[in-house]
């Protein structure tokens, strides 16, 4: 359903830009854009190396594990399905506690 909304404000864009005879800066926009969403891409590679490594060095340590232990009820109470032992449990964790201590972007590796 998305697709089909993006897609409808894409064409509508572009369609009264061809009406009022503004295509150039339509065709600008969307070159500025797509130069900007590179730039931001390449900006979130490194943020996001940076704390998967952080991540990986904090699960093969044994943290990810103590602190997945501390907070099992909670898991259990939310997600109720989920066996016990099952490594989502630990990505869940991983994310929780991230987003409890404000972490920022290093909720996102645990959470995909």
């Amino acid at each position: 359903m998305l697709n089909y909304i993006w897609a409808f404000m894409i064409l509508t864009g572009v369609v009264y830009g061809a009406f009022t005879g503004k295509m150039a800066e339509v065709t600008s926009a969307a070159l500025d854009s797509a130069g900007d969403a590179v730039s931001l891409c390449i900006t979130m590679i490194g943020v996001m190396a940076l704390w998967v490594g952080l991540m990986e060095i904090a699960q093969k340590s044994g943290l990810i594990a103590k602190l997945t232990r501390g907070i099992q009820p909670f898991i259990s109470f939310l997600f109720p399905r989920i066996p016990k032992g099952h490594p989502a449990r630990e990505y869940i964790a991983t994310n929780l506690i991230a987003n409890v201590l404000g972490l920022g972007w290093a909720c996102t590796p645990a959470g995909l």
